[in-house]
């Protein structure tokens, strides 16, 4: 057998005296897929950042082995791993939000890996390449992408950009940390053909971090299983996902969604909660120079919709199709600047103002896309869940540690999570956070927005099950964003497609999923893995 590209060998990780990955070893052949595949908190992330030499500061590794190709990586000082990384390996990180620079535009910052590392090319030729690489990551409009800030473009298309960045030099080997997690089934489809066809072409190897198990199935040819650190399973990918040995391993695998044949049924004679009519909204964007006109981009047009009491909306559709901006206009975070008409409660939301509007919020909650950004770094997590507990004055002061420690064990989280701070946590885990703040208030209604895309099947099992819970003892209902239709087909009674900011189709979910009308529609079920 050939020398393995990448050795790893008795790998630790530890944050003081308190081991987070405890032995973990195993190697990666050129031109193969090597999955990383446990439960938020596993060591997944951190093995990953050990290998880079990318871990946080606070935390520090050993191993017996730790080798890229001819390059002892335990050996190699700062600057030696500088010049490897984003050449001969290359990392796309969990949460683009946090890894883009807020301050560069998307085309700056994938031309920043030719300046650093081809510093000979010239500015016409970095511009090309970039352009080529948001082609290929399937970018609509890469002129427009490369001349946008980060949150001028959606969590999904942030993340195509990350993908760009790491494909820029076709390193040796790629690490990706979740890299299709916030994309939408037929982007997901897209990026891992054309990640199969650069390794085919290039040999580049691959170590997959994921906790989707059709990925898994997709491309790995090797699987490593995590839990609390150390490794419970791992041999070649059939064996361990067809014949699994490990308790653990069959969990997740049991936990792992397919599309609901029976999506549920809306139930008779519920009343409207929200109703929608005529929504619209175009972004414009300021012109570089004082000569030029301003960019309008057309996000929503005539969107409408019914959401009876206790029921789901599942909205899906493509990155960009105008899921969030439909999520943001409900919840009055940003106005229909086209017009429309939005019925809450039997009031008219749009006119709300002052303590009106206020109170009808506390009936709405929304769960936000990424909970890096919508989480406050400064606040505790005892004090970010009793924030709107305390700005409602909803419960005496003394009843907030119960509360706080009933919140957490809903989402999967011991109550001491509640001392700790947002950057102590799993993107999964602050995930499961950002859904116990928003069912703090118990609201009627709870807009939530890819709010599982970053949890393992286990969570997302549990989190699906208390978001059906809920319904059915609260009557709570929901919007529920998602690019996953498989997530969709469980929970939702109905179903809105979007795209380009218009109804593709809209009905029941049996009817949507079951016999869809919709060209664009069938498209997307057929992207399902």
């Amino acid at each position: 057998m050939s020398t393995p590209l990448l050795t790893v060998a008795n790998l630790q990780v530890e944050a003081g005296a308190t081991a987070l990955v405890k032995g973990v070893s195993f190697s990666l052949q050129r031109g193969q897929t090597l999955a990383l595949v446990g439960e938020s908190g596993s060591g997944k992330t951190l093995s990953a950042l050990s290998i880079m030499g990318l871990l946080p500061e606070g935390l520090t590794h050993t191993a017996t082995t730790l080798r890229l190709a001819e390059h002892d990586l335990l050996a190699l000082p700062a600057a030696g791993l500088r010049r490897l990384r984003g050449k001969r390996m290359a990392m796309i990180f969990q949460e683009p939000a946090t890894a883009l620079n807020p301050v560069m535009t998307c085309g700056a910052q994938v031309a920043e890996m030719f300046q650093i590392h081809t510093p000979e090319l010239g500015r016409a030729v970095r511009q090309a390449k970039v352009l080529d690489l948001l082609r290929q990551v399937q970018l609509p409009n890469p002129e427009r992408i490369a001349r946008s800030y980060p949150h001028e473009i959606s969590g999904g298309q942030r993340q195509r950009v990350m993908i760009a960045m790491a494909l820029a030099h076709t390193p040796d080997l790629l690490i990706a940390d979740e890299p299709t997690t916030a994309l939408d089934v037929t982007v997901q489809a897209e990026i891992l053909a054309l990640v199969k066809d650069l390794q085919q072409r290039l040999g580049m190897a691959m170590l997959w971090i994921t906790h989707d198990f059709g990925v898994v199935r997709e491309l790995a040819d090797h699987v490593v299983v995590l839990q609390h650190g150390r490794v419970v399973e791992q041999g070649p990918a059939k064996a361990v996902l067809n014949k699994p040995k490990a308790a653990y391993t069959k969990q997740l695998l049991a936990a792992t969604l397919q599309l609901n044949a029976k999506p549920p049924a809306m139930p008779k004679a519920a009343k409207p909660l929200l109703v929608a009519e005529h929504l619209g909204h175009t972004y414009r964007r300021p012109p570089s120079w004082f000569w030029q006109r301003a960019e309008e981009l057309r996000a929503l047009e005539e969107v409408a919709f019914t959401l009876p009491q206790g029921t789901t909306l599942g909205v899906v559709g493509e990155s960009g199709s105008g899921k969030s901006t439909l999520a943001r206009i409900l919840t009055r975070l940003q106005p229909a600047a086209s017009g429309g008409r939005i019925a809450f409660l039997g009031n008219d939301f749009l006119s709300l103002k002052g303590e009106a509007l206020r109170q009808a919020r506390r009936e709405m909650q929304m769960v936000f896309q990424d909970p890096v950004t919508s989480l406050n770094p400064a606040l505790d997590i005892f004090t970010t869940l009793t924030e709107p507990i305390r700005a409602h004055n909803l419960l005496p002061q003394a009843q907030w540690p119960a509360r706080v420690a009933d919140l957490l064990q809903q989402v999967g989280l011991p109550p001491e999570a509640a001392q700790r701070y947002p950057h102590q946590f799993s993107g999964g885990q602050r995930q499961r956070i950002a859904i116990a703040r928003a069912l703090a208030l118990q609201p009627k209604l709870i807009i939530a927005d890819e709010p599982v895309s970053a949890l393992d099947v286990s969570i997302q099992a549990q989190i699906l099950e208390l978001f059906l819970t809920l319904q059915q003892t609260l009557g709570t209902s929901y919007v529920f964003i998602s690019h996953d239709l498989r997530v969709v087909s469980h929970l939702a009674h109905q179903v809105l497609v979007l795209k380009d900011g218009k109804v593709a189709e809209y009905g029941p979910t049996a009817q949507v999923f079951g016999q869809p009308k919709a060209a664009y529609t069938k498209q997307l079920l057929k992207a399902v893995i």
